[in-house]
């Protein structure tokens, strides 16, 4: 009881926003106009918890949400715009949220390629399933000692700091519900490839790739950005981009 009170209390500082450097590298009409249903957003956050996130993951990057579009039925704010993304929030556990929430952000689509509806709908349902479900809080500890002191450990290592956790499946942290919900496709992310002999009679020395889905808690935001199954959209070159047109200060 204390630990899960201390740990909604670490949640609530954790999640506290700090000076925001970053600036958005597309209009807020772009980024709105090319994103489809199924499309990762991952996202440079401000607040405390993205200091230890970047530091264990070595990227821009330190919040994904997945966009689902108007039509989820994810519900709708009180002024009546849809809300489009779900995602785990630190504090606040699985929710749906409005895509003008990361209007001001420094953001990245990712995009699966070649999901027809029948897997939008699957994912769909995955995520309306989760909703509610509590951030794995004994990971709040275990992000919050590298605000104290980020130790000296290897960058290729650094990742698989995030692996802890209680492991109980009705809590999640952001990259891992996403994670889960296309490996319930066998979407690869950035799975392990074995090779094994082809068993070709006639080329002895051919060898075919066999898949494994990864843990999904080993996965971080910036797997959807390094992995070569998704594609990185810029919302500013969706919308016939012609340099022509910028207007130059010095021209």
């Amino acid at each position: 009881m204390f630990l899960n009170w201390l740990a909604k209390h670490l949640a609530a500082y954790l999640t506290k926003q700090v000076a925001q450097h970053s600036v958005p590298v597309s209009t807020w009409e772009a980024l709105a106009k090319a994103l489809k249903p199924g499309d990762v957003l991952l996202v440079e956050g401000n607040t405390r918890i993205s200091v230890a996130i970047k530091y264990l993951t070595q990227s821009t990057w330190s919040h994904s949400a997945l966009y689902l579009g108007p039509d989820a039925g994810l519900g709708s704010s009180e002024d009546g715009e849809p809300h489009t993304l779900i995602e785990a929030d630190l504090e606040l556990g699985i929710r749906s949220l409005p895509l003008s929430f990361y209007r001001n952000s420094h953001t990245r689509i990712c995009r699966p390629v070649g999901l027809d509806d029948e897997n939008i709908h699957m994912l769909t349902e995955y995520a309306l399933g989760r909703l509610g479900n509590q951030y794995d809080l004994k990971n709040v500890f275990d992000l919050a000692r590298y605000l104290i002191q980020t130790p000296p450990v290897p960058s290729r290592h650094r990742h698989k700091l995030l692996a802890f956790g209680s492991g109980d499946p009705t809590r999640a942290i952001c990259s891992t519900f996403i994670a889960e919900g296309f490996q319930r496709l066998h979407y690869p992310i950035l799975p392990t490839v074995n090779t094994l002999p082809a068993n070709d009679p006639n080329c002895r020395d051919c060898i075919r790739e066999h898949y494994r889905i990864r843990q999904t808690s080993l996965f971080t935001p910036r797997d959807f950005d390094a992995s070569p199954y998704f594609q990185i959209i810029k919302p500013t070159l969706e919308n016939d981009f012609d340099f022509r047109t910028i207007d130059w200060a010095d021209l």
